[in-house]
Formats: structure tokens, C-alpha cells, sequence
């Protein structure tokens, strides 16, 4: 079991009901998982931070949330953040979003798998997190296709994620390590600690693919 740079706070010793049952639920759900939260739970301000943040802004809000999820999983390809990027989005699953929608994010421009709007809110994304320049094209695609409301959302969620993803990944935690033995929201092949294993293992984890792609560029 990896060791965390800063101590997971456990649920056991927590006396808040509320947080107790916001530790069950992303056990139950994910999206984020109880490893990440326990981290934040040292400062119960930033607990319910995030926690009241991830439920308005991500799983409900005003934009298509398959097109979060997307944007989310995006950063995490992007930043590598394994730990965020190994869970997917319940409610995106039962909205119709498929494995295969994940496959194709780092070259989601001329990929297939996508149509306008996603592409548009993955460039928004790209932008956030790679800072690059935005000029009135960019943001004509992106007014085309979103409401203001709708471009505020999706350009705070993918600020907010990019940050906590690279703050995470910083952080060496991992799944099944608090409130081990659900598998909410964990993507397929790393429901359980030994198929994590295995699948971080196995030469077309993700990771792995990405680490080449980036090499490659760089030549």
C-alpha cells in the first residue's frame, strides 16, 4: 500500500453525522472518492468545499453533465493524475456515456468519437489547463455552441478539477486504502484493489499510452 504524503483522516474518528454520511457516500458513488476527501477532511472547511462544489457544479448545474465528465477525464489525461483518472461518473454512465467515449480525449479534435459541442467544451478545457492563447475564433465555437451560463460552468468545474488534480496527483494516494471494499464510480478493471493492480500493470494502461504519446512529441 502506497503511503500518502499527508495523512488520510479516518472516517472512524470523525463525530460529524454529516460528514460521516458525505465519507458513506462517496464510498457508495465516487466522484470524488473517500481517499481524496479523507485528505481534505483534516480542514473540514475545505471537506465541504469541495464536497458542496463537486454536487452544484459537477453532477447538477446548468451544463450537460456527460460533457463534464468528459472535460474532467480530459484534465486527467492531461495532468496524469491517476487517481482521478481511474474513477468515472455513475450518473454519466446511466446517462448514456460509454468506456469507449474516454478513448480518444487527448486527440479529441480530429477524433470520431465526439461530436461539435463536446469538441468545443474539450477545447475550452484544453485551453484552461494549457494556458493557451484564445482568440475570437475560439470563442465564437464556443458561443455557438454553450450559453454564457453554461461556458461559466464548465470553464469554473475545469479550473477547479485541473487544480485539484494536479494537487492530488502530488499527493501519493490511492483507491481501496478508506472505506475499502466498495467500488463506486471506479472505472472498469479497478473495482478492487488486486484489479488496480493489475491493470496498472498491463502494457495499454492508459498512463502508459499517454507517457509514450508524450515522448514521441517531444522527439
Amino acid at each position: 500500500m502506497s503511503k500518502p504524503r499527508i495523512s488520510y483522516v479516518d472516517p472512524a474518528t470523525v463525530k460529524d453525522p454529516d460528514m460521516i454520511a458525505e465519507f458513506e457516500r462517496c464510498a457508495r458513488e465516487g466522484t470524488p472518492r473517500p481517499e481524496s476527501q479523507a485528505i481534505r477532511a483534516h480542514v473540514p472547511a475545505a471537506f465541504w468545499s469541495f464536497a458542496n462544489t463537486w454536487r452544484d457544479v459537477f453532477k447538477n448545474g446548468v451544463a450537460d453533465h456527460k460533457i463534464k465528465e468528459l472535460c474532467r477525464i480530459y484534465v486527467s489525461r492531461s495532468v496524469m493524475c491517476e487517481f482521478c483518472g481511474n474513477q468515472r461518473s455513475i450518473k454519466a454512465a446511466k446517462s448514456g456515456l460509454k468506456e469507449n467515449d474516454y478513448s480518444d480525449l487527448i486527440n479529441f479534435e480530429s477524433s470520431t468519437l465526439y461530436d461539435e459541442r463536446q469538441k468545443a467544451a474539450l477545447s475550452y478545457a484544453e485551453a484552461i489547463t494549457w494556458d493557451l492563447p484564445c482568440d475570437d475564433a475560439f470563442w465564437a465555437r464556443l458561443h455557438k455552441n454553450f450559453s454564457e451560463p453554461e461556458l461559466v460552468e464548465i470553464g469554473y468545474f475545469v479550473a477547479i478539477t485541473m487544480g485539484q488534480q494536479r494537487w492530488l496527483r502530488t499527493l501519493n494516494i490511492e483507491h481501496h486504502q478508506i472505506l475499502a471494499g466498495q467500488d463506486g464510480s471506479m472505472a472498469p478493471g479497478f473495482e478492487t484493489e488486486e484489479a488496480l493492480k493489475r491493470s496498472k500493470q498491463a502494457a495499454d494502461y492508459w498512463v502508459k499510452i499517454n507517457a509514450k504519446q508524450s515522448t514521441r512529441a517531444a522527439e
